[in-house]
């Protein structure tokens, strides 16, 4: 073989002593090959550092092993944790992904990128649509488009992937009236959020169930700290709070700053949970019991849910054609943020 060019595969075969198609059968894990013939063939592979050409491997299969992920610019951990989940099963499965960022979760940002993704040959297409909007925008997708949403809520007609921000919000409830609280406040998710608005919904629904009041939750413009610290000094000025439970992490930071800047103790005074269990969580003063959603176990069920629906003949996955829902449960992760109730100063006995 010539040492200025790359190997192809005719040198393999012949290094193996076999036909090309036979090369070719390996490299796709095709069943029928004898396990003498495909440890010869691998070991041709292996002596000549042989790549198998993708552009070629497109043409031969009408396959490009290439998914399309929509998401939108965002800091936030969950939607970015679902993005590296989503990239890291596919790479796993050995496919490529294209990310479209867009700005804005509107109808026409995530048509575009729909469009601009099927222009690159993508065979289907993963969106991260916590948003309400977002998901009445992925109704206009042509039918045509494998589509999985994730992040979507558990009640969208679409293909969806989704944890169930309703089970994580009662297991978080349940635990601060277990604890002996009269009843648990809320620091609400902004309501465009369909986390929010589950969150929100599994929290009432879950006091109402015990026959616990119901107070005012406390709405967020967004999900930062700050907004958890501005709602946090209102918290601390009310002496019937004993428990709240946040939407998020990152609203839990904010109320603990409140709190403790406010001379208050947590959990002795008021018991805090929060939803994510973002890495930090049990570096917050006090470690933060808190909701975990796991996010590996959300990107890999979603990427096997693309490659059922658009079908995988090199593993044998046949399309199905059907319109999975798939929900997975949270957990609750106990530290040391949350206590038995106590009385607060200045509060009615």
């Amino acid at each position: 073989m010539d040492g200025d060019r790359a190997p192809v595969m005719t040198d393999v075969a012949r290094i193996a002593g076999v036909s090309q198609q036979t090369v070719s059968r390996v490299l796709n894990d095709h069943p029928n090959v004898r396990p003498a013939t495909r440890e010869r063939v691998l070991a041709a592979v292996r002596e000549l550092g042989y790549r198998p050409n993708a552009a070629a491997r497109t043409l031969a299969t009408r396959r490009t092993r290439t998914l399309g992920v929509i998401s939108f610019n965002t800091t936030l951990y969950g939607p970015a944790c679902m993005l590296y989940g989503i990239e890291q099963a596919a790479r796993q499965h050995e496919y490529f992904v294209i990310v479209a960022a867009v700005g804005t979760l509107d109808r026409r940002s995530v048509l575009d990128a729909v469009d601009r993704l099927r222009d690159q040959g993508v065979e289907g297409i993963v969106v991260i649509a916590p948003q309400t909007a977002a998901v009445q925008a992925l109704s206009s997708v042509p039918a045509d488009v494998p589509l999985v949403a994730v992040g979507c809520g558990t009640h969208t007609a679409l293909a969806s992937v989704a944890v169930d921000n309703e089970a994580g919000a009662e297991l978080a409830t349940s635990y601060l009236l277990d604890l002996g609280h009269r009843t648990v406040h809320h620091l609400v998710g902004p309501r465009s959020w369909l986390d929010a608005q589950e969150r929100e919904a599994g929290w009432r629904g879950t006091l109402e169930k015990r026959g616990a009041p119901v107070p005012a939750p406390l709405a967020g413009a967004d999900w930062t700290a700050r907004t958890g610290y501005e709602h946090g000094l209102r918290i601390a000025a009310d002496p019937e709070v004993t428990a709240v439970f946040c939407a998020n992490d990152h609203l839990a930071l904010g109320l603990l700053r409140a709190l403790q800047q406010t001379g208050h103790r947590v959990p002795e005074d008021i018991s805090v949970v929060g939803f994510d269990d973002m890495p930090e969580a049990e570096y917050f003063g006090p470690a933060l019991t808190t909701v975990r959603q796991d996010f590996d176990e959300l990107g890999r069920r979603a990427l096997r849910a693309l490659i059922e629906i658009v079908g995988d003949p090199d593993v044998g996955i046949p399309a199905s054609g059907e319109t999975p829902h798939i929900v997975i449960p949270p957990s609750l992760v106990v530290r040391t943020s949350a206590t038995r109730a106590h009385h607060r100063k200045g509060s009615p006995r």
